[in-house]
């Protein structure tokens, strides 16, 4: 009864491990849909007039909000060593509430126990935004998990390119705001003074080079307005690579999943994975 009960609550917490069934995903759409909420209520908050109008219905909305979570995390933290990487009924316990979904929960809810039950007076609501982070889960329960894996997947294949174009662009950066800081004080003036140090360029590099141009920086010297015209030119060029990698990589990835296909061993019953070639590995 005991073992049998811990099991259907971990289920339907968890409906990515043990389960996914109806109510695994009603509970778990309810909960998503509740995290939602409770940071459209701490945007709106942020608004004097509302704050004031309805005041009353956010403190009790939070509270109510924050009950539902507690009992949630403390149901997680009793279910979680139904899986064997948490089996032992202390130190598994412990364990899992050391993760790093476990930390987000708790602390996500702390703030506001410590506010209502102990009487510190701060405000750090801000940190139950992090909870979004459990809308992945969302992707477990729907169609979207293949999506999801794909994506992991060109991210994963591609990361040596993608590493290798962010040094790069780390390097561009650095030698672009050198470059205009040596320029610009070539003829050192009063309005040159913006760039007060490469550090300091560093920003107007970073604007420049991924073409936001805040303006809050530029150059005044006409040599320097021809180098920064070869910086942007170059910027516009340079940081389309990362997303010519991932364009790529995602063309090789439909491509795979269009060929791949899955087989059942008349012989076990297992699954064959096909390659490119149609030829079927061994076991």
């Amino acid at each position: 009864m005991y073992k049998g009960t811990k099991k259907k609550v971990h289920g339907l917490l968890h409906p990515e491990i043990v389960g996914d069934k109806r109510w695994d995903k009603i509970i778990n759409v309810f909960i998503i849909v509740l995290i939602i909420l409770n940071v459209l209520a701490v945007i709106l908050e942020t608004v004097k007039e509302i704050h004031n109008k309805y005041s009353e219905f956010f403190y009790y909305f939070d509270l109510v909000s924050v009950i539902i979570f507690s009992i949630e995390y403390i149901l997680r933290v009793w279910s979680s060593n139904h899986e064997d990487k948490y089996k032992h009924s202390f130190w598994g316990r412990i364990k899992y509430m050391l993760s790093p979904g476990a930390l987000i929960d708790l602390f996500a809810i702390l703030p506001s126990i410590l506010a209502y039950f102990i009487g510190i007076k701060f405000d750090l609501r801000e940190l139950r935004i992090l909870r979004l982070l459990r809308v992945i889960r969302l992707f477990r329960l729907t169609a979207y998990t293949e999506s999801v894996h794909m994506i992991a997947n060109v991210f994963k294949r591609r990361k040596n390119e993608l590493m290798l174009s962010f040094i790069l662009a780390l390097f561009l950066i650095i030698i672009s705001a050198c470059i205009i800081y040596f320029v610009e004080h070539l003829y050192p003036t009063e309005e040159t003074s913006q760039f007060k140090s490469i550090p300091h360029t560093i920003w107007w590099a970073v604007v420049t080079l991924t073409t936001t141009g805040y303006g809050d920086m530029y150059p005044l010297t006409n040599l320097g307005k021809a180098m920064a015209s070869v910086i942007m030119l170059t910027g516009i060029a340079f940081f389309a690579i990362p997303a010519g990698i991932l364009a790529a990589g995602f063309q090789e990835e439909f491509r795979k999943n269009k060929i791949k296909k899955t087989h059942r061993c008349p012989h076990c019953g297992e699954h064959i994975e096909l390659d490119d070639n149609n030829e079927h590995h061994n076991h």
